[in-house]
Formats: C-alpha cells, structure tokens, sequence
C-alpha cells in the first residue's frame, strides 16, 4: 500500500482591513489617511498607510509589522504628525 502524502491544510487568505485615521494637514490642504492591516501566512501582522487627496492615493510599502495587532497598532501610534508629513511628502 503506498503511503500518502502528508497535505497540510490551505490557509484562508485574510483579506486587508482598512482603518480610517485622522486626516492629515500637508500645505493647507487636508490628505485623507488610512491604515491597510493583513495578517500574512505565517502569522505576523503587516500594514500600510494610504493617503488620498483628491483623486491621487499614494501607498507606502508594509512599512509596519508586528506579532500581534496591538504590537502594530503601537509602532503606528508612535508616529509623529510631522513623520507622516514626510513620508507622504516621499510618495509625491
């Protein structure tokens, strides 16, 4: 009898959650922010910020990373105002 391969169960692809941040303030004019938050395969969670002005979005890469959501969630809130200015200003 031959023996069968050893399957290992497919994941479910978890999808990214956008979360809405406070608008950010860039030359007087008001850039919509947002957080993308994914939980990658093997666990960690991954995330990028979106800024949108007008018709234009802009992404970072997943410049964030944590073990955990709260472990994300803090490195984004250790985020100055004046580090989002400037990694949106990197993106123009």
């Amino acid at each position: 009898m031959a023996i069968q391969p050893l399957r290992t169960p497919t994941r479910e692809v978890r999808e990214p959650t956008l979360y809405e941040l406070d608008p950010l303030r860039f030359d007087g004019r008001s850039v919509t922010l947002a957080l993308s938050v994914r939980v990658t395969d093997d666990g960690a969670w991954r995330g990028r910020l979106e800024f949108e002005e007008g018709e234009q979005r802009r992404a970072t890469a997943e410049i964030f990373c944590g073990r955990s959501e709260d472990e994300l969630w803090h490195s984004v809130r250790a985020l100055g105002e004046h580090h989002l200015r400037d990694l949106y200003r990197s993106l123009a």
